[in-house]
Order: structure tokens, then sequence, then C-alpha cells
């Protein structure tokens, strides 16, 4: 995942240095701008899924540790069938909004079906759900001995 993750940028860096020379040379790229954007679009769902992965997103683990163990516990499952709805309900409309743009292709890369570049949404969502759930036993072990929701201990590092 983090090798996609890096790839997405490092794409993405290129592109934008490809239309601003361009662009300075005063012979923009007609496709600059929306293959940018669906490159941002692909980065921000891949990296979010890394980052539920690694359970690096924001989280207040300072307040979890104050609660009973039963808070805690009822904070946590709260929390987590928040994220899987959501995304579960992103995922349902990320598909059918594809199913709704099929034929349309993009403006500046009419060879480029739309629905490619919105299958970042259905993707993206399915992605961070297996990746929540595989950080799940982790993070409910961390947050019932009172270590709160925070990043899950990376135990592949040699230290």
């Amino acid at each position: 995942m983090e090798a996609i993750v890096i790839a997405l940028m490092a794409i993405l860096a290129i592109v934008v240095t490809l239309g601003i020379v361009y662009r300075t040379a005063g012979a923009a790229l007609v496709w600059y701008d929306e293959v940018a954007a669906i490159l941002l679009a692909w980065l921000t769902y891949f990296g979010a899924a890394l980052g539920a992965l690694k359970r690096a997103h924001i989280s207040v683990p300072e307040v979890i540790r104050l609660l009973s163990p039963r808070w805690r516990a009822l904070s946590f499952v709260v929390a987590e069938v928040l994220v899987f709805a959501f995304f579960i309900v992103a995922g349902w409309i990320g598909y059918h909004v594809m199913v709704v743009i099929e034929g349309s292709t993009l403006v500046s890369l009419p060879e480029v079906p739309q629905a490619l570049a919105q299958s970042v949404i259905p993707i993206g969502a399915a992605l961070y759900i297996v990746a929540e759930a595989l950080s799940l036993p982790d993070a409910w072990r961390k947050t019932m001995t009172g270590g709160g929701h925070g990043p899950v201990a990376d135990t592949t590092a040699s230290h």
C-alpha cells in the first residue's frame, strides 16, 4: 500500500511539473488539470486507507484512557460502526455514480472513460474498509489496555 501511495505522489509531482513547464513555455497541456485532479483523488483515497491500516488518523487517546473499560469498549465499537457505515455508504453511492456516468469520457482525454476516474470512490471505500478491518484486532487490544484508538505499533520496523 505504501508503494502505491509513493507511486501516486511521484506521478502527481511529474504531471504537475510537466504542466508548469509546458504552460511556462506557452504550450499548455490540455489534459493536465483533469489528470492532476484525478491523481489527487486517488492519492487521497489510497493515503486514507494507508492511514486506516496504521491507525494514524486523528484521535484523542487521552480521553479514551480516562474512560472505564466498559465506556472504552463502547466508544471503540461506536466509532468503528460509524466508520464502517460511512465507507459502506460512500462505496455504494460511488458505485451508483459510476453506473450513472457510464459511457461518459473525460473532457480532455475522450478515450478515457469517466467511470475509471470515478471508480476511486468505491475502490477507495473498499480499501478503507479492508484496512480498518485488518487493524481492528490490534486497535481493540490497545484500546482495552488503556492505549486509546491511536496508531497501532509497527512490528515490522527494527529499532
